[in-house]
């Protein structure tokens, strides 16, 4: 009519329709990991808010496992779950008033703890091999007098066994420079700023007893970056996607047609 003419052309296969179909499929897909990302990702962070207490360390007294100004996550625990090795977090005030303390449990309840012996320290005769402490002179301490640790309380010291102001100080205290228990309101798992990561196992501590086992901060953080990867990929599908799409039908910007 007119001249006019019309081609049409018939989808191949019903291709278009497989595409659309696909494409649905891929937006849903995006949409779940989106969706499960997010769980994971907040739920990670809303777990580690109940487990773990963030602490500014402001003095130098566990250098080098922890240096002053380093950022530590410590797992809430009671007391009655810290083991010789543990570096917990406390308050005394016969230590300090109004503010946390970080140290080394070093002896517990019925433990006999002494100074030294071939220079290193020994809990109930047997001498401690402590590889987390400094080099030098850092690492040197006082000899004190041989300390029984009473029953449900816990002694305490630096890894900077020089200059720490640990139970080597409050000996003449009346709790003899131990500390209780019930004091204790987390154990120190990780520096997380800078990262420098897990704490060392206190191994040397093995021969007297189970050592504790570390919290669950390597899931929580598994757990988090899962989340994170599933939220930017299943985000990402949607620009990939249009992008592809542009290619196959030769629509895409700049490109001649």
């Amino acid at each position: 009519m007119g001249g006019e003419s019309a081609i049409r052309t018939a989808p191949r296969g019903g291709g278009a329709t497989g595409e659309q179909a696909g494409g649905k499929v891929g937006q849903r897909l995006s949409g779940l990991a989106v969706a499960l990302g997010l769980v994971l990702f907040l739920g990670g962070f809303a777990w580690g808010a109940v487990l773990y207490l963030p602490y500014t360390v402001p003095t130098s007294s566990m250098a080098p496992t922890i240096k002053v100004g380093d950022r530590v996550l410590a797992q809430r625990v009671d007391g009655d779950e810290i083991r010789r090795g543990d570096v917990v977090v406390f308050k005394d005030k016969a230590w300090v008033t109004n503010a946390s303390v970080v140290k080394r449990v070093v002896a517990v309840g019925g433990d006999t703890v002494s100074c030294c012996t071939k220079g290193k320290l020994t809990v109930n005769g047997k001498q401690i091999d402590e590889p987390y402490l400094p080099e030098g002179t850092l690492a040197e301490i006082t000899n004190f007098p041989t300390v029984k640790v009473p029953q449900g309380r816990l002694f305490l010291l630096g890894d900077e066994r020089q200059g720490s102001l640990d139970s080597t100080a409050h000996l003449s205290d009346a709790a003899g420079g131990t500390v209780a228990r019930s004091a204790v309101s987390a154990r120190v798992d990780a520096v997380a700023w800078p990262m420098d990561g897990m704490l060392a196992r206190p191994t040397g501590f093995e021969a007297l007893g189970p050592l504790s086992r570390p919290g669950p901060l390597r899931t929580i953080v598994a757990v988090i970056v899962a989340g994170a990867a599933l939220v930017m990929g299943g985000a990402a599908y949607g620009p990939l996607a249009k992008r592809a799409g542009r290619r196959r039908t030769g629509t895409e910007p700049g490109r001649a047609r």
